[in-house]
């Protein structure tokens, strides 16, 4: 039986999912090692609105799936919980990301990794050169590799490297892992973040489960994506968990019917960061209300019409708790 969050686990509603977040974050010390088998710190949790600004990674794409490039800030609508918001900040520039990499190695991996090390470096080389990019390897445990002791590289052949050298054995904690990297984002220095997720497996090895892994992922600005292996004995008893992550943040899940496929979909996943707008807006609602906040963006172009992709929405960051001061 899985570990329980100490708190104990309930079906998290728009209450109980603060609560939760505040109790499982501690966690994540006791999963993140490193090769230098350093415990990796743990700080509070990554809050979408950074003073007082929602910042969205937007993707306008036309009927025949082409990238919507020169659109200007008179062109978008953004709305919360159905209100119109003022748009505060537009960009539309290849920015570079702090990218994370989790790679599923469990037993059922054997045979397909060389094909996500040789994809790793094909994305990489298809990315911003400025990206910072890390490995998570997850089969039963969760380790980040490090490389020169740094904690972020844009070198294509380390990446590679570093999904090579892990062994495959075990369970998939896949929960375990995305935590883990939404963790790992955090000390990147790029405002724009994102999970690319490979994995041929339903999760069976966690501390986490599903309701607290989307919480976190509603609270961070990390956009998910994932590249799912199904098929064979060890056949994903969920997929439906991938491409539901990617929806609430604003990504793709891919399911291609064989692991070749995986370059191709990396250099897709590496345009789509780099052909993005960005949008922040500062939100027009009652700094009180901690429920989930669902985002709609529009695109108005006379006689055309367009696909736009975005996060579905985020989970403010419970306020902080603040001590009354001691009578003397």
């Amino acid at each position: 039986m899985r570990e329980k969050c100490k708190s104990g686990r309930r079906t998290i509603g728009y209450f109980g999912a603060a609560l939760c977040i505040l109790c499982v974050w501690p966690l994540l010390a006791q999963l993140i090692s490193t090769d230098t088998g350093q415990t990796g710190s743990v700080q509070g949790p990554v809050i979408s609105v950074t003073s007082n600004l929602v910042v969205l990674p937007v993707s306008v794409l036309d009927s025949k799936g082409g990238f919507v490039l020169g659109l200007r800030i008179e062109n978008f609508v953004v709305f919360e919980n159905g209100r119109p918001q003022k748009i505060a900040f537009f960009r539309q520039e290849d920015t570079p990301v702090t990218v994370g990499l989790l790679v599923d190695h469990s037993g059922s991996m054997n045979g397909k990794l060389p094909e996500v090390a040789a994809a790793a470096e094909v994305f990489a080389r298809s990315s911003n050169s400025e990206d910072e990019m890390f490995v998570v390897n997850f089969g039963d445990d969760i380790s980040l590799p490090a490389y020169a002791g740094k904690p972020f590289t844009n070198d294509p052949a380390d990446l590679q490297k570093s999904i090579e050298d892990a062994n495959t054995i075990g369970r998939t904690a896949l929960y375990d892992a995305i935590a883990a990297g939404l963790e790992h984002l955090r000390t990147g220095d790029h405002e724009r973040k994102a999970l690319i997720i490979v994995s041929d497996g339903g999760d069976d090895a966690s501390r986490f489960n599903y309701h607290e892994i989307r919480d976190l992922a509603r609270q961070s600005k990390a956009t998910i994506y994932a590249i799912g292996l199904i098929g064979g004995l060890y056949e994903d008893q969920n997929p439906n968990v991938l491409r539901h992550l990617a929806q609430e943040t604003g990504g793709i899940a891919y399911f291609p019917s064989d692991v070749s496929a995986v370059s191709d979909i990396s250099k897709r996943i590496a345009r789509d960061l780099r052909e993005q707008y960005t949008i922040g807006y500062e939100p027009q609602q009652n700094a009180s209300y901690r429920g989930f906040r669902k985002i709609q963006v529009r695109v108005i172009a006379a006689g055309r019409k367009f696909h736009v992709r975005t996060r579905s929405g985020y989970l403010p960051s419970p306020p902080p708790a603040t001590r009354t001061p001691e009578k003397s």
